[in-house]
């Protein structure tokens, strides 16, 4: 009978303490949560896939995910715009980007998205707009009447922590004023080469009159609260499975990521 108690008296003990780890760890990380930020670069077929692309079906899957799950796809300004009021998100909240302004997202990205009526940003590099393999400027005129929002990526993809100070500024700021010209409205968004940037160049995006600025991984505020530094991450091709759509959209996801030096 003094067995029994003792091994019960151990049990309940590792019950007790299992419970206040498992407790103290979800009321610390109830408050962490973080608005996914997704970041696609191609939507096309394998032979013309890129680095960092899915094909139209994985990221139709991916799409429908968000859709069956009940997920709100913010657009980017609704999120910049909260995060400014310090507004609380609801969980489930996601926001859909794209980097470079390549023609397969008006091909292939686009109908899927008018399908699920869900708001994107494109952050477009303005010297290659109408060049062989990127977006002309009329189809992004017929998806800006579709909820997608457009941004600079800078005028030529250049990296930008690596280069002289006037070729910083050039790209900082010509990009935006070709693209407002082009499309005759204000840009009010940016998006760095490769995450790329420092203190510096933070303040030129900001002086240049961009209102937010995205990133990869790279930089130390995991919750986005600094608005030029927000982090972002790849849907990959292979992220089909719901645990790893769970995992990567779950709001947590910047908790566990390997943080880059900014530049």
């Amino acid at each position: 009978m003094k067995f029994i108690r003792s091994i019960f008296r151990f049990f309940f003990i590792i019950f007790v303490i299992l419970s206040f780890t498992i407790g103290g760890f979800y009321l610390w990380a109830y408050d962490k949560y973080t608005v996914p930020i997704v970041t696609y670069h191609n939507v096309n077929y394998p032979d013309h896939l890129r680095l960092n692309s899915v094909t139209p079906e994985s990221f139709k899957r991916q799409m429908a995910y968000l859709k069956e799950h009940g997920f709100h796809v913010l657009s980017f300004s609704e999120f910049v715009e909260a995060t400014k009021n310090k507004r609380s998100f609801p969980r489930k909240s996601v926001v859909i980007t794209f980097d470079d302004g390549y023609e397969d997202n008006y091909v292939y990205a686009f109908p899927i998205l008018k399908q699920y009526q869900f708001p994107t940003i494109i952050f477009i590099c303005s010297d290659f707009i109408g060049e062989e393999g990127y977006l002309t400027w009329q189809q992004i005129r017929e998806m800006e009447q579709s909820d997608i929002m457009i941004g600079s990526h800078t005028s030529s993809h250049t990296y930008l922590p690596e280069a002289p100070s006037d070729k910083q500024d050039s790209e900082i700021y010509d990009s935006k004023r070709i693209i407002e010209q082009q499309l005759r409205h204000r840009v009010d968004f940016f998006a760095y080469p490769h995450g790329g940037f420092n203190e510096n160049i933070k303040k030129k995006v900001r002086q240049a009159g961009y209102l937010a600025a995205g990133t990869t991984n790279r930089g130390f505020d995991r919750f986005n609260k600094d608005l030029y530094e927000i982090k972002r991450f790849r849907l990959n091709d292979s992220d089909t499975s719901s645990i790893v759509l769970w995992g990567k959209l779950s709001g947590y996801y910047n908790l566990f990521r390997k943080l880059k030096s900014p530049d």
